[in-house]
């Protein structure tokens, strides 16, 4: 068995994670890519203003941000609250090309940053491909419960 998943561990992981669903509010959940901040809990979404989920970050909202991440062995369904923030600072921080390719420029009044800031996670680790079919092999074989990795569940202080 697995130790416990920390959350240094959980934000090792998450920080080779590009993309997951967001949903925001009683927004549809939509492809984003995310932005984290351990140092304060946080992570940041750019998206277009006009959007469902820039709209539902326009007051503070319930959160739900799913990754599923094959190449880093990670999946997590990750919960706080989002809210559209004015943070010029951390805009140039996380601003990119592929921010850029959406935007005249983060000038663009249509950029809306949105901040979620985390209150628990549910997640799981595994040790990857070869791991899993190995386990998956001896269980068939022994009738023991695999082995395929850890599952969490974090909760982040306010």
């Amino acid at each position: 068995m697995h130790d416990k998943i920390t959350e240094e561990t959980f934000w090792k992981h998450l920080e080779d994670v590009r993309e997951g669903m967001l949903a925001v509010g009683p927004s549809n959940a939509v492809p984003m890519t995310h932005y984290a901040d351990p140092e304060t809990r946080a992570l940041y979404f750019i998206t277009a203003r006009g959007t469902d989920t820039g709209q539902a970050a326009m007051q503070p909202s319930e959160a739900v941000f799913i990754v599923a991440s094959h190449k880093q062995n990670m999946w997590a369904r990750i919960h706080g609250r989002a809210v559209s923030v004015r943070d010029p600072a951390k805009l140039d921080e996380y601003w990119n090309r592929f921010a850029g390719a959406w935007f005249d420029g983060k000038d663009d009044p249509n950029v809306e940053l949105i901040r979620m800031d985390l209150t628990e996670a549910e997640v799981w680790l595994t040790d990857g491909n070869a791991k899993f079919l190995y386990e998956m092999a001896k269980a068939n074989v022994s009738g023991a419960k695999p082995d395929v990795g850890a599952h969490d569940h974090l909760r982040f202080a306010a």
